[in-house]
């Protein structure tokens, strides 16, 4: 039940031996003070009109104009940089606050066969953050769902080689987390989206078949545009790049630094790249897709034939449902700006050596653009 402080007037409304006469009349009295005071103050203070659009209609309305001293930023509609945090309203004065910004690696760790090495725990890595130990805060090992984006050539080289490259992701796809949320991007000097998020193998593989085969390799500015879109997905913590390509950038706006920075902000994704031989890859090729795959954690593959690229996809699916979770809040990320490199170290009881395969490093959000 309101209190009768919730009311207008409360005093009266709460009173329960006040008459039903008495209730009008002093109803009738406030209507009448609040038609004096409207009019008053139209005669003391009269309103401009606000100027009206030659294309306006009859029934259009503006809305009115902020109060003097009043932030226009502040007002519905307009956009607004910044955004108060939930629970910082302090008398009525918002307190901004700097987060700690935690980090997350993916890692896979092997032994000197370079066999995977499952079932460690947390005791078995150190976290290295610009050379400082970091304590780790965060740690699964479980397979976990992924956000994954699948970015196919699409030039004229690449004619022949999609049905067994399109076979290959497939089984990439059925082999899995069922509750992968998957895209497709199919690009030559364009790029194209032509499968956005889904779980639905039937609809990516017809997304797989939307092959022209034709044009150049605009190979950087395919990556940047999908790990942009894999970012504004906040469903899902991981995330994943395939790029399979057979031939070097030729026609990209972005170049490959800005590619390579756009991966590796901080919690970007993990990149793997299957390079195609016979499509004119040079080395700058292959140089350039190493580079982009080992700074999020990732490889890069160079099949000698097409009938490798089935097994190739494979290994990645596995990879990826076997990679172990550290998170970590720097405890230095403020000391300088910048690019911030890591290392992860893995020592377990049996193993001689392990080596641990992660981020390079990444660039904290303030520094990512």
């Amino acid at each position: 039940m309101r209190s009768a402080a919730s009311w207008p007037f409360g005093s009266v409304l709460s009173d329960p031996i006040l008459s039903r006469s008495a209730m009008l009349r002093i109803a009738s009295i406030a209507a009448a003070l609040i038609f004096i005071s409207n009019a008053w103050a139209q005669t003391v203070s009269p309103a401009a009109p606000a100027p009206t659009s030659p294309n306006a209609t009859p029934n259009s309305q503006q809305a009115p104009p902020p109060p003097p001293g009043t932030d226009s930023q502040n007002q519905p509609g307009a956009q607004q940089s910044i955004s108060p945090e939930p629970g910082n309203d302090q008398g009525g004065m918002f307190v901004f606050k700097k987060q700690v910004e935690e980090v997350v690696l993916h890692a896979t760790v092997y032994d000197e066969q370079r066999n995977m090495v499952p079932g460690l725990d947390k005791s078995a890595f150190t976290v290295f953050d610009d050379g400082a130990q970091q304590p780790i805060t965060s740690f699964r090992r479980e397979d976990v769902p992924v956000a994954m984006g699948i970015v196919v050539d699409n030039s004229g080289s690449m004619r022949d080689k999609r049905e067994k490259v399109n076979q290959a992701v497939l089984n990439l796809i059925r082999a899995s987390n069922p509750k992968d949320e998957i895209f497709v991007v199919n690009f030559s000097q364009k790029y194209y989206l032509d499968q956005d998020f889904t779980g639905d193998v039937n609809l990516l593989q017809t997304a797989l078949h939307q092959v022209s085969a034709r044009g150049s390799t605009a190979l950087y500015d395919a990556i940047v545009a999908s790990a942009v879109h894999l970012k504004n997905n906040p469903r899902l913590e991981k995330k994943v790049l395939l790029v399979i390509t057979d031939g070097q950038d030729n026609m990209s706006q972005e170049t490959l630094q800005e590619a390579s920075r756009r991966l590796q902000q901080a919690n970007g994704p993990t990149l793997y790249a299957v390079g195609l031989l016979g499509g004119g890859m040079q080395t700058s090729g292959r140089d350039a897709l190493e580079h982009l795959a080992a700074g999020t954690g990732g490889v890069a593959y160079f099949p000698d034939s097409l009938d490798q690229v089935d097994n190739i996809t494979r290994t990645v699916a596995h990879d990826i449902r076997s990679q172990y979770m550290l998170a970590y809040k720097p405890h230095n990320q403020n000391a300088k700006p910048g690019y911030q490199s890591v290392r992860v170290e893995a020592h377990a009881p049996g193993y001689a050596k392990l080596t641990v395969r992660t981020r390079s490093g990444y660039f904290p959000p303030e520094a990512a653009h």
